[in-house]
């Protein structure tokens, strides 16, 4: 029988913010504030968007379409979708896995009107520790100053920032699911055209979080697996992973305080590293799932890559599937087990979420069957989502069904991720619950 759901201890939340005085604080609720607005009520940090950082697969032998475009005195212009609204917002940059210095000279934020161009008046300086440069160091990351100005929920927003040097990326996210933008030579940052940005590519650089201020009372839902969470296959520019979708929904059902994030790396395992796919999801769950401010709870979704990968074959040079490591299900079963231990001991709920139908072959099959009972039994977990139920065809239980597979018979399609945004929304129903009226 399925545990029922319990309430771990949440984590205290920062103190307040002091009010602050705002002279005609009224004539800016509806429009994007000039830079020297100030929020007129308390407020604290909430992750609205986030990338989970990769490392970019090195050596003479990485293929050009598993390469960030190298970069000389450009400007990069990159698109978020924000999924919490607030007063005030904050970016960070990421330079986890580079070995030399990151050099920044301007950086600005705007709202998208299409593709890179920004809607009028909306484009504003971003500041590091008052300056407009920042030397970001290696295997660091900084955060923008504070900037008051209101963020939407579900409106694009466009990060645009100037490398004055010759750079190539050692960190990105590689599956953005939405088109970046690359200009020509020349510090475009301040440019609130899109006509300088003729080069386009599908990949984060650098950037990894941006928060917004919110009232007391907003939080984070954070969704954290491989590529059945980043989204593979679903549409571009579309938002269309499951994050993706039921963040919309609450937000169509007029829930604005609890933001869907996606930690989601695709091809990521939970035991294994891998030169193409991301550290392991054990060795990165504290930094990606526990780390984003104001995560209140965590959806668990891995175990498929470490199943599959060990049966798939070596490859010369980049083998991004190396290790190809025999796992058993008591290894996963404990690993997971382990990381609910970690979520509640900094007072997150966690949720296990079955894994969906990926029509393996009989031994690897059994595998996965064996891993979801074990998830949908488990009482480390808060709750489960039952992903596999939501798209499994009850006549070929190891498929998804027809109408909701992509065409791999391993991701799903846009209908099958929204499948599975129905499934989990029960618990982020909850979540918004909990969060807004403080009850166990």
């Amino acid at each position: 029988m399925r545990p029922t759901m319990q309430a771990s201890p949440q984590r205290p939340s920062s103190p307040p913010r002091a009010r602050l005085a705002l002279a005609g604080a009224l004539l800016g609720m509806l429009a994007w504030l000039p830079a020297a607005a100030a929020a007129a009520a308390p407020s604290t940090w909430v992750s609205a968007w986030m990338a989970a950082p990769q490392r970019v697969p090195q050596g003479p032998g990485v293929p050009a379409y598993r390469r960030p475009p190298p970069l000389r005195q450009q400007t990069l212009r990159e698109i978020v979708v924000p999924q919490l609204s607030g007063e005030r917002l904050r970016v960070r940059i990421s330079n986890r896995y580079g070995d030399r210095p990151l050099r920044i000279d301007a950086a600005t934020v705007g709202l998208v009107a299409h593709d890179a161009a920004l809607r009028a008046n909306s484009l504003h300086v971003l500041r590091f520790d008052g300056h407009a440069q920042v030397l970001v160091a290696p295997h660091r990351a900084v955060w923008s100053d504070p900037l008051d100005a209101p963020v939407r929920a579900g409106r694009a927003l466009a990060i645009s920032l100037y490398l004055p040097q010759a750079v190539v990326a050692s960190t990105w996210h590689v599956l953005a699911g939405q088109v970046q933008f690359v200009s020509v030579r020349g510090d475009h940052a301040a440019d609130p055209g899109g006509g300088a940005y003729a080069q386009r590519m599908t990949s984060w650089l650098w950037l990894d979080r941006l928060d917004v201020g919110s009232a007391a009372g907003a939080g984070a839902l954070l969704a954290i697996g491989d590529s059945i969470t980043d989204g593979m296959r679903s549409t571009l520019n579309a938002r269309r992973s499951w994050p993706q979708q039921l963040g919309a929904r609450l937000r169509a059902d007029g829930i604005e305080h609890l933001a869907v994030l996606d930690a989601g790396i695709s091809g990521n395992r939970l035991l294994s590293d891998s030169a193409c796919w991301g550290d392991s999801l054990e060795s990165r769950f504290a930094r990606d799932a526990l780390q984003p401010d104001g995560v209140r709870a965590v959806v668990l979704l891995i175990g498929i890559n470490d199943i599959d990968f060990a049966a798939t074959p070596p490859r010369q040079g980049l083998d991004c599937d190396a290790p190809h490591r025999l796992v058993h299900v008591a290894q996963l079963e404990r690993a997971l087990a382990r990381l609910a231990g970690l979520a509640h001991a900094r007072g997150l709920r966690v949720y296990g979420a079955t894994l969906t139908p990926a029509d393996l072959p009989p031994s690897r099959e059994s595998q996965r069957l064996r891993l979801n009972a074990w998830i949908r039994a488990c009482r480390d977990f808060d709750g489960v989502i039952d992903f596999d139920a939501a798209l499994r065809d009850p006549r070929q239980p190891s498929r998804m069904l027809a109408r909701l597979d992509s065409g791999d018979h391993l991701h799903p399609s846009d209908a099958g991720y929204a499948a599975m945004a129905a499934a989990a929304l029960p618990v982020a129903l909850r979540e918004a619950r909990l969060g807004s009226s403080r009850q166990p």
